[in-house]
């Protein structure tokens, strides 16, 4: 169990937030080879900010996730492709709501409670919205500390919560503008649908790449 205060790099925020994602949507591919975390990262869709993480990139947040305790190479692959996973639950021993909440927030930093209750439906259904509190209120309490409060911005109904794993959060002018704002707080359903369908795209075009890297490596030699 993890004790002490842990400060992620953002590409280590981001690395870690894909595994978790991935072993509860995409199970049959997990752990994941390295390819298949950089895609994973790198998402167009439920990614903020969109990132672009290459090789090099994605082994150096393995490397400080591992020193840390929460990923690193999975320990029951076969040895023929080196494959990756989180160690979450070892660490934190998280219910699967605190999870879904903090995989959402390393993914999409700061949200409000009706953003997390619509994003994190593929990895776990709230059924309300006090449920999302409840579980923000489980991981505030911790010790220390491992989501927190964010002040409530001019303009805004609900207040926002982010994850602390990468230390405290710093609010940048910059990203409180008025129009980004209103886009925060007002993105609709069909918005999420199409992002929704977007990442089911990106991951049918993973699996077809996973399958076509399994096919060589049995027949590619015959």
């Amino acid at each position: 169990m993890v004790t002490e205060p842990i400060k992620l790099s953002a590409a280590e925020a981001r690395v870690l937030g894909a595994l978790v994602e991935k072993e509860i949507t995409t199970p049959d591919y997990y752990p994941l080879t390295l390819n298949a975390l950089v895609n994973a990262c790198n998402q167009r869709s439920n990614r903020e900010p969109v990132m672009d993480l290459d090789e090099d990139d994605t082994r150096q947040a393995l490397h400080g996730l591992e020193n840390k305790q929460l990923a690193g190479r999975a320990r029951s692959a076969d040895g023929r492709v080196t494959k990756y996973e989180h160690w979450l639950g070892e660490a934190f021993n998280f219910s699967r709501a605190e999870t879904a909440l903090i995989c959402v927030l390393l993914l999409r930093g700061p949200q409000t409670p009706g953003e997390l209750r619509g994003r994190s439906e593929r990895i776990h259904r709230f059924e309300e919205i006090s449920d999302v509190l409840a579980g923000l209120q489980k991981l505030m309490e911790r010790d220390p500390a491992l989501v927190a409060m964010l002040p409530r911005q001019p303009g805004t109904k609900e207040a926002r919560y982010a994850h602390l794993l990468s230390g405290p959060v710093e609010l940048a002018p910059a990203a409180l503008t008025a129009p980004e704002l209103a886009f925060a707080g007002g993105a609709s359903a069909h918005d999420e649908r199409i992002a929704q369908l977007e990442e089911a795209v990106a991951e049918l075009k993973r699996d077809f790449t996973e399958l076509r890297a399994k096919f060589d490596d049995l027949f590619g030699d015959r």
